[in-house]
């Protein structure tokens, strides 16, 4: 006993914190994968426009000549 508390009350509340920063570390991983997922679909998504812009400024093209 450690100051009239049990020792195993102790332990359980350090592994509560340990528990408690371990999921913060995970939360903030996800957001950080999540951000890099969603400015991957954005490149991807701006790449398509682009791509669809130049098709169809090229279709105009060909029907002006």
């Amino acid at each position: 006993m450690i100051a009239g508390i049990p020792w195993w009350v102790i332990v359980v509340i350090a592994l509560i914190f340990v528990s408690a920063y371990m999921a913060f570390k995970a939360r903030l991983a996800e957001s950080r994968l999540e951000q890099q997922f969603i400015e991957r679909e954005g490149r991807i998504y701006i790449e398509r426009i682009e791509s669809e812009r130049e098709a169809r400024e090229n279709r105009k093209r060909e029907l002006s000549n």
